[in-house]
């Protein structure tokens, strides 16, 4: 055998696997099938705005100079289900945090970052085509934004080219600031898409939050009456509220819920929900009409009414919790509630904005305490900004009255929903299965929880912040938490800034900076490290830090070599291995494994570690005859799964520090071939595209 990188791996007999961590908490028969998924996304829906989280204690407080608002049915979904007070958003704004949210992917690695709106979302796997491939029907409902340049019916990154059987909904990211599509109130009219058809001139007096739970109902009442009803279904269901435009429904939300109450779809032009009559922008929830508070915390001098604009943000919160009370009636009227998992989140912590006239006070989310007991809003990396409220409700699986204290992040759920599906998530993904800790049923892993972002001017100066975190420059921002401590900084210079940090458990305002303590001085070190060592630069997205050399590791007790680990797992695409259990596992010089006594297993995973023997930039080039996936610490190297043409080069680009740096590669056997073909090469400073040497390999003894 040459000294080239040949890996030559056995042929695998294709045989259908059900993942043991699927197994441990679903008991399923033939004759039932997958649960159904309904993931539910608000818009700038901050975390103290539900009463579970903070509205309720509020009430109960009863401080006149703070009112409250009500969520009953969001309430109630959580009594019977879990909460999860440490999830985090992807990213502070919207495009971004959907992107990294359908592709499972943090933002080191998302093709969508900073203000990117209506950039196309990358082909690659997303929540919808993995659930499509686990025999799910998939349905997206309402704002989207990711769809890229392109003709009216032919955007590259259309939701029906991205995983999804059906899209209704606002195509464009700025459609989604108008609540209204024909009558455009505050921000002119707008375009409703019917797959590939612009429906909107049929919408007089539609409120989107009504639209979308209309048309919700009556697909989920189709598929379950139609021929695909022996089919479980994912449903992605976007609002576009509270963001943007505070306006008002028509009317009060319809009686009941469910099949026979609620809002209901008509299907007449002019009159196509139930709710499109009566006055546009006009109806006020009575519980806030006449509402009024102690405006100057002096409870001697009478109470003001609450501005319109508060008004208008207490009902349209009020309105989604109506929303989403409808659709979990309708799941009960179907007798499919057991079998169908409800979550609900934010894309993000709640904003400043308005959109209304100059005439209107502004809609500052400390009126409420939106941004709950933390501080930060959306386009800030403080926990105000990326904890989002959520609610995860699944009967006689998820506990009732769950509290969900493991932190996770939203591009955990694609890797959930993988598992919930009976499969195994692609390796690409940065997220982990939430499962266990849904469930209470076996071992969850770590989430791993980091964010950047870049936006231009200040942080609000809110009494209520603490004075550190007002009218700070933010520029390039960067969070990342390991275990309670969570890093922060604002306005990066360079990769050797220090983090802020704070135990944001013990202090939830980060008002505390611990960054001083020298006992901390490690993990300072550690958050600068792996900032840098779990992401990609994208030149669309400049970072400050993008020249940096991803540092080197310290280890002493190794040896030459590397380990190999052979799974069985026929699915569409290379697995995440770390859910899997093995079924032969070595140790090669060479890149090399002997077929003998493999099992049939037909994936394969390498670790070890590269030696690289100076600072610089660093190319690897990858030939595969199957799939194949490489990361350098947990930075992704190279993809050639995707789509992947065997045969062909695909090659990445990172800069290194000299030393150890951890590898993985993660590769399959094609059936009809007898060995995997697998050519890894690299080039650097003073080394020609060439084979790694062999001495350039090593792992743990």
């Amino acid at each position: 055998m040459s000294h080239h990188r040949l890996t030559y791996i056995a042929l695998a007999a294709s045989i259908f696997y059900v993942p043991k961590v699927f197994a441990q908490h679903v008991k399923q028969s033939s004759q039932k099938k997958k649960p159904n998924i309904i993931f539910i996304l608000t818009d700038d829906l901050g975390f103290g705005d539900l009463g579970v989280f903070l509205q309720k204690q509020r009430e109960k407080n009863n401080n006149r100079s703070e009112p409250c608002t009500f969520t009953p049915n969001l309430d109630r979904m959580a009594a019977n289900g879990a909460t999860m007070p440490q999830h985090y958003c992807a990213a502070p704004v919207s495009a971004p945090s959907r992107a990294s949210l359908l592709l499972g992917v943090s933002q080191g690695h998302a093709n969508v970052r900073d203000n990117q709106f209506d950039k196309a979302l990358e082909d690659n796997y997303t929540v919808g085509n993995v659930l499509q491939k686990a025999g799910y029907t998939t349905a997206a409902i309402g704002k989207w934004g990711l769809q890229g340049l392109g003709t009216d019916t032919n955007w590259p990154a259309h939701p029906l080219n991205r995983g999804f059987d059906y899209y209704y909904g606002y195509m464009r990211h700025m459609d989604g600031h108008e609540h209204y599509p024909k009558e455009g109130v505050y921000c002119g009219k707008t375009e409703v898409w019917e797959n590939r058809l612009e429906v909107s001139k049929d919408l007089d007096k539609c409120y989107t939050g009504d639209l979308w739970t209309a048309v919700a109902k009556r697909w989920i009442v189709e598929h379950e009456k139609g021929k695909d009803a022996d089919k479980p279904f994912f449903m992605f269901l976007a609002y576009d509220t509270p963001h943007a435009v505070l306006e008002l429904p028509t009317q009060a939300y319809p009686e009941g819920g469910g099949l026979k109450g609620g809002v209901q779809w008509l299907g007449a032009p002019g009159h196509m929900i139930n709710t499109a009559s009566g006055k546009v922008d006009s109806w006020v929830h009575p519980d806030y009409t006449n509402a009024t508070w102690d405006d100057d915390h002096n409870p001697v001098t009478p109470e003001v009414p609450w501005p319109d604009t508060y008004k208008r943000q207490a009902t349209i919160v009020r309105r989604i919790d109506s929303e989403v009370g409808d659709l979990i009636q309708l799941f009960k009227d179907l007798k499919i509630d057991s079998n169908t998992l409800i979550v609900f989140t934010s894309d993000n912590g709640p904003s400043n904005e308005s959109y209304l006239p100059k005439s209107f006070v502004p809609n500052n989310p400390d009126f409420f305490n939106s941004f709950g007991p933390f501080d930060g809003i959306k386009r800030d990396c403080w926990e105000g900004g990326l904890r989002v409220p959520t609610i995860a409700l699944w009967p006689k699986h998820i506990p009732a009255n769950s509290v969900i204290s493991t932190p996770s992040i939203s591009y955990d759920w694609l890797s959930t929903f993988a598992d919930v599906a009976g499969t195994v998530a692609p390796a690409r993904t940065d997220g982990v299965s939430l499962l266990p800790s849904l469930t209470g049923k076996g071992k969850q892993r770590k989430s791993s929880i980091y964010v950047e972002y870049y936006e231009e001017g200040v942080t609000p100066n809110y009494k209520k912040f603490d004075s550190t975190h007002r009218l700070r420059r933010r520029n390039q921002m960067q969070m990342i938490r390991l275990d309670n401590m969570v890093g922060v900084r604002y306005n990066i210079k360079s990769a050797d800034d220090n983090f802020e940090i704070y135990d944001v458990v013990a202090d939830p305002k980060e008002a505390k900076n611990l960054a001083g303590d020298a006992n901390l001085s490690m993990l300072q070190q550690q958050m600068k490290d792996k900032v840098l060592q779990n992401r990609r630069l994208d030149k669309e997205a400049p970072r400050t830090y993008d020249n940096a050399l991803v540092p080197a590791i310290t280890k002493n007790n190794v040896v030459n070599g590397i380990e190999w680990t052979a799974f069985k797992c026929s699915i569409p695409w290379l697995p995440d291995v770390k859910s899997l259990r093995h079924v032969a596992k070595g140790t090669t010089n060479l890149l090399v494994v002997n077929k003998t006594n493999q099992r049939k297993a037909n994936v394969y995973a390498f670790d070890g570690y590269i030696r690289v023997p100076v600072d610089g930039k660093y190319t690897f080039y990858l030939t595969s005859g199957g799939k194949a996936f490489m990361r350098i610490h947990e930075a992704a190297i190279i993809d050639a799964d995707y789509n992947y043409v065997p045969g062909t080069e695909k090659k990445g680009e990172i800069k290194l520090k000299a030393g150890l740096h951890p590898f993985r590669i993660v590769c399959s056997t094609p059936a009809e071939l007898k060995t995997v073909l697998l050519k890894l090469q690299w080039k650097g400073p003073s080394i020609v595209k060439s084979d790694i040497p062999i001495g350039a390999f090593c792992r743990d003894i």
